[in-house]
């Protein structure tokens, strides 16, 4: 890995320390005592890599040997057990046995996942619960959360003995398509409109992904499901904003089909959002499951435990106002070395121009004035760069479930707004610097020629760069 690579990865893995799926985390709490009803009892799942993962089965209290099981699979971010306590109280007390396990940390974190080594995971927990006196083997499935929505049709098409396949909020794209069309649908609903949607929720996306930083950024969801003869059940809440709902069920739909699958049910529940909770936008998230979502998972796993798997059917509709779109890999004039250099040609065009201007002050020795133009290019296109990275930067840094932009001016935040006026001032100081320039060997004026022909190189950079982040965008 070249050095500046590593240089980018050891500050984005830095940043992990504070942010979703960082790899350290602290010791959890002590879980809370079982709930009424429900009896627990911890495991451990020795996974192919040697690694054991503490695990937590539950089974109603008092329950008949035989039950039907589930192993639930976690979605993205650090994966402790008790995430999921939720919904595998409520899905023991329904009858179902559970069980969770710690997510592993050594070979996951913000820069580095496998769904292929995930899966394997799901499948030595699948394994270790068909040993379980409490479990009917031959009615164990696998229920995967968001991420886990990858992860878990990966595993039954790895392992014959998985019964069955349940995901909630699962996605029918790639990973890097689903998590720019999430990032667009956030600022949208925040009011934004215009060239700053695409510079949030695209282009930096595909420059990480460029540098490596992005795991699993092209996964195709697809091959396992095409292959899949299970029984399906596939759940999405209708106000879902991080997941496409429409197209993930269409993917789903297609995907079985050709497969020849005759027994799966997708379904799309009206009032929730991406983890089945109730939500009155989408952004916000309820205390409770949406009505009849833990009913219809215990049902439909009963049916198909006793051995009458329900034919086909689809039903509901979710709310998408936008289509997802394919994020390109980047082109060789947009790399992560040729926006570098442009970068640093700018840097040291703007910067260099105040700087050599001072250092000369100093020394006593002013040189000849380059005017008005060239100044206002050096401090307009000096503060378009470092302002840009630095107001993105912020959006990513403070965004949690919606994004604060600032005030808004006709769906555009001040701060772009003000951006884009300096970006437009600086193209237009750079036709006036090179105008003087041009006038000034016309009538045989020298002086200052290698630092103005720096200025102006960054000047013709900014141009395009500018245009590439939105700045020169509506």
């Amino acid at each position: 890995m070249p050095p500046y690579r590593r240089a980018l990865a050891a500050l984005v893995a830095a940043a992990a320390i504070v942010l979703p799926g960082a790899p350290t985390l602290p010791s959890p709490p002590p879980p809370p005592p079982a709930p009424a009803g429900v009896q627990e009892t911890e495991l451990r799942i020795p996974t192919s890599d040697g690694l054991a993962l503490p695990a937590t089965l539950r089974v109603p209290t008092a329950a008949r040997p035989g039950l039907p099981g589930v192993v639930l699979v976690h979605g993205a971010g650090p994966g402790p057990r008790e995430k999921y306590r939720a919904e595998a109280e409520a899905l023991a007390r329904a009858g179902v046995a559970t069980l969770t396990y710690d997510k592993r940390t050594q070979g996951y974190s913000l820069l580095q996942r496998s769904y292929s080594r995930l899966a394997e995971d799901t499948v030595a927990a699948a394994a270790e619960l068909r040993r379980r006196p409490e479990v009917n083997p031959a009615q164990v499935g696998v229920m995967g959360f968001s991420e886990g929505g990858w992860v878990a049709p990966l595993a039954a098409s790895r392992s014959p003995e998985i019964a069955f396949l349940v995901v909630v909020g699962a996605n029918g794209v790639a990973p890097l398509r689903q998590q720019s069309w999430a990032d667009a649908i956030k600022i949208e609903h925040a009011g934004v409109r215009g060239s700053l949607v695409d510079a949030h929720a695209r282009t930096p996306y595909r420059l990480i992904t460029g540098m490596g930083l992005f795991p699993e950024p092209y996964y195709d969801p697809g091959p396992p499901l095409r292959s899949s003869t299970l029984p399906v059940l596939g759940i999405w809440g209708a106000q879902d904003r991080l997941t496409p709902p429409v197209e993930s069920v269409q993917a789903y739909r297609t995907a079985l089909d050709q497969a020849g699958n005759r027994h799966y049910t997708l379904r799309t529940v009206e009032g929730a959002e991406h983890s089945l909770r109730t939500t009155t936008t989408g952004f916000d998230k309820g205390g409770q499951f949406a009505p009849g979502y833990v009913d219809l998972v215990s049902s439909w796993i009963a049916d198909v435990a006793d051995g009458r798997p329900p034919p086909t059917s689809v039903a509901g509709t979710g709310e998408q106002t936008r289509p997802t779109v394919e994020v390109a890999p980047l082109a060789w004039y947009e790399s992560v070395e040729v926006q570098l250099s442009v970068v640093a040609l700018m840097l040291a065009g703007f910067a260099g121009f105040g700087l050599t201007a001072g250092w000369r002050r100093l020394r006593g020795r002013p040189g000849p004035r380059a005017g008005w133009p060239a100044r206002v290019l050096a401090g307009a296109g000096l503060t378009a760069v470092v302002g840009m990275f630095g107001y993105l930067g912020f959006l990513q840094v403070t965004a949690g479930r919606t994004v604060d932009p600032g005030p808004l001016l006709a769906g555009r935040p001040v701060a772009w707004l003000a951006l884009q006026l300096l970006a437009v001032v600086a193209v237009g100081a750079g036709i006036a610097t090179g105008a003087v320039v041009a006038k000034r060997r016309r009538a045989g004026i020298g002086g200052d020629r290698a630092r103005l022909g720096v200025l102006l190189a960054a000047g013709a950079a900014f141009v395009p760069w500018a245009a590439y982040w939105g700045l020169l965008l509506p």
